[in-house]
């Protein structure tokens, strides 16, 4: 297998992991990937659509239904009275965790056939790949 078809299939597989995750939450797989993004800190809708790849008119909807279940806040923006930055709520913060947590054991079982060096190399490898592709920091590993 190349490396074009290594990277798609493993996108599907990760989406796969994402989505069984957000239906044992009840959430969607878009809503947890924001609320996972807003747990360190809330942002502003614009970093938030860089960071989730989406327009500005999706990312909205997003926001919204997320709002409307008690997930998110908008909050005022303190360095710009026009923004509005995204915050999560109480139980929005407590279901990031629970879903960010279940979500990484998930994803964790993924490479499990592979030896603890091939583990390494594989996550190194990745690494650079997200790197040398200036990835916004979505994600950030528990042992970091």
């Amino acid at each position: 297998m190349g490396v074009v078809t290594a990277l798609v299939r493993s996108t599907f597989l990760v989406n796969a992991v994402y989505a069984e995750s957000s239906r044992a939450y009840g959430i969607t797989p878009q809503q947890g990937q924001l609320l996972c993004v807003l747990m360190p800190q809330p942002y502003g809708m614009s970093e938030l659509g860089e960071m989730l790849g989406l327009s500005k008119s999706s990312l909205t909807g997003l926001v919204d239904r997320t709002v409307q279940r008690g997930l998110v806040r908008r909050e005022p923006d303190p360095r710009d009275g026009r923004a509005v930055r995204v915050g999560l709520t109480e139980d929005g913060d407590r279901l990031a965790h629970q879903f960010c947590d279940e979500t990484c054991r998930r994803l964790e079982k993924l490479p499990s056939a592979l030896h603890t060096n091939e583990r390494d190399r594989l996550a190194a490898l990745l690494a650079r790949v997200v790197l040398d592709n200036k990835v916004p920091e979505v994600f950030t590993d528990p042992d970091d």
